[in-house]
């Protein structure tokens, strides 16, 4: 029988411990400007001690087209052609947490500017009536190009998103909070700093 008493047994560690098996992480950039994946390449030397607890998948590290079973998924840009959303969907379902990170997956951001005005008047504008283009130019219509969605898009009005990591782009210190407290099983902390109205 134990002689401790119960009231000096050492507490319990305040977060579960980091897991055993390294997390699968996929990202990846849709309607936007990459602005997000450099930011979070700048969380520099960092990202050594990140690469002892995750494993990339489909992602620009990696050039992989595919995605695989996933513990996270990490997505960038809204959605603005067919294309966009077949990847979505795919990342919604080989990927257990989905991220919408920086503005244009959470809002539309800059691309949705677009929304403005109807597709046929914009296609016009950009490849018929641009000051320069040569006269009979035509608006692209080779099978092999997705089709262009009628408004930019928001993820989450095409799937379920769990988390949204604002900023544009987030900082990279915001990149290494949230993926440090996933890592370590807590619920990821989102401070006010990265959405800004200036």
């Amino acid at each position: 029988m134990s002689t401790a008493h119960p009231h000096h047994a050492p507490a319990p560690p305040p977060y579960p411990a980091l897991p055993r098996r390294k997390l699968k992480v996929a990202t990846c950039s849709l309607a936007g400007c990459f602005g997000c994946h450099m930011s979070f390449l700048d969380i520099d030397e960092r990202i050594l001690q990140l690469i002892e607890h995750v494993e990339f998948d489909r992602s620009p590290l990696t050039d992989l087209k595919e995605v695989g079973r996933c513990d996270l998924g990490l997505i960038e840009g809204g959605l603005c052609n067919a294309e966009n959303v077949e990847v979505l969907r795919d990342f919604r379902r080989q990927c257990h947490t989905l991220v919408a990170v920086g503005a244009c997956a959470i809002t539309g951001g800059l691309p949705a500017q677009r929304n403005a005005m109807s597709l046929p008047h914009i296609l016009g504008e950009v490849y018929q009536q641009r000051e320069g283009l040569k006269t009979g130019c035509a608006i692209p219509n080779d099978p092999e190009l997705p089709l262009l969605l009628r408004q930019v898009r928001p993820l989450h009005e095409v799937v379920q998103i769990d988390y949204f990591l604002p900023g544009c782009p987030p900082s990279a210190d915001s990149f290494w909070v949230f993926l440090t407290d996933l890592i370590a099983g807590r619920t990821p902390r989102l401070a006010s700093g990265p959405i800004r109205y200036d």
